[in-house]
């Protein structure tokens, strides 16, 4: 297909993969991103060989391997007395699925992204805050809170969750999934390095938390997820007090109670967990599309979400290439990508109650379901049809 110009709205993760990949197929881009500008965003995140393949398509794989951290093993372990109930091997997984699986700060990754799109001539617009689409005419036109407008032969909604493009399919707001999250970061001192050298998660009734080293191990990235009925608060980083991380966690092993005393005052932030129900279509008029959390939002408990938005960036660049008009790249793209996104959907859905049952001891007795066990790493989105 001929060059085209698309927009891009939403400067997270799948949005500016979806720049990268687009660039460099010899599209015109613009990125129009809401914040006024970039910030420390989130904590950590994992990229599993799947997502790293995407990555690597885009050419930034190799800075985002060096930059972040790759383990050796993990563990799962039982949340009263600390016991292994898992041991993950992960020291061949290059070897496995020819990809990295790798730690990361999400600012850390963030920034590799945007310079790597500043570097290919990309236009990115910050503090342009999306208010509507016209889709009637020739091409779609957007309107900005700002008062200014743009058009586009192609507006790709990379704006996540909350997305305002996706309202344009559905008007529903995500749903609550009856799980909440904090996030943390502890820097490392001696009560907590072993820990710190030996990333995984603790598994209980109802709860479960997660570890993992960043910045070379001078972090050590915590997140506690727990089970909670009538949320109201509004927002993905509301500021939370290790207090409230005591609360909820006080009768849970040593390890818990020291990874809690070592948390940084001021990094914990809490949120709800929500999600979309899949879309049916993924394309209005020919002219618009969406990606990422603003297509699939899921749960995190396959740690898939940032990777099939990488994946979609992808495989939509990969779509536009070889069709001969936008209507058939866009057919193509959900063809190749709404399966396996939905699939992941319900598979995370239904991992949250397998690591947080009630008989902890009892996991991975049995057919392990898992991103690993289903399958999910293998996926290449260089090569899968589209």
């Amino acid at each position: 297909m001929a060059s085209l110009d698309i927009a891009v709205i939403g400067g997270g993760i799948a949005g500016l993969t979806a720049m990268l990949a687009l660039l460099d197929r010899g599209h015109k881009v613009t990125l129009y991103e809401a914040a006024p500008a970039w910030g420390d965003i989130g904590a950590g995140i994992t990229l599993s060989p799947n997502a790293m393949r995407g990555l690597d398509a885009v050419g930034v794989g190799e800075a985002v391997a060096a930059t972040g951290m790759e383990p050796q093993l993990q563990h799962i372990s039982h949340w009263q007395d600390g016991r292994v109930l898992r041991e993950v091997d992960r020291s061949t997984t290059f070897e496995t699925y020819r990809a990295h699986y790798i730690y990361i700060h999400r600012a850390d990754l963030h920034q590799i992204l945007v310079a790597a799109a500043e570097a290919r001539g990309g236009r990115i617009a910050l503090g342009k805050r999306l208010g509507d689409i016209d889709t009637s005419g020739e091409q779609p036109l957007l309107h900005f809170a700002d008062d200014t407008t743009a058009s586009a032969d192609l507006v790709i909604g990379a704006d996540g969750l909350k997305s305002r493009i996706r309202q344009l399919f559905d008007p529903q707001a995500p749903h609550f999934t009856g799980h909440i999250a904090f996030r943390a970061l502890a820097p490392v001192s001696p009560a907590i390095q072993h820990l710190v050298d030996q990333p995984g998660m603790h598994i209980g009734p109802g709860k479960m938390v997660v570890r993992y080293p960043l910045r070379k191990g001078e972090l050590l990235n915590l997140v506690f997820f727990a089970r909670q009925d009538g949320w109201t608060e509004d927002g993905w980083a509301i500021p939370a007090e290790p207090g409230e991380l005591q609360a909820l966690y006080g009768d849970w092993c040593e390890d818990i109670q020291s990874m809690i005393a070592a948390v940084r005052p001021g990094t914990v932030f809490k949120w709800a967990i929500n999600a979309h129900k899949p879309l049916a279509q993924w394309a209005i008029a020919d002219k618009v599309t969406l990606i990422g959390d603003a297509a699939h939002a899921m749960t995190p408990f396959l740690g898939q979400g940032a990777a099939t938005g990488i994946e979609d960036a992808v495989m939509l660049a990969r779509a536009l290439e070889d069709s001969a008009t936008v209507a058939e790249a866009l057919a193509r793209f959900q063809a190749a990508r709404h399966e396996r996104t939905s699939f992941i959907q319900a598979e995370s859905n239904a991992n949250a109650d397998r690591l947080q049952g009630s008989e902890a001891e009892m996991y991975g007795v049995g057919n392990m379901r898992n991103e690993e066990t289903l399958g999910l790493f293998f996926y290449d989105c260089t090569t899968e049809p589209v």
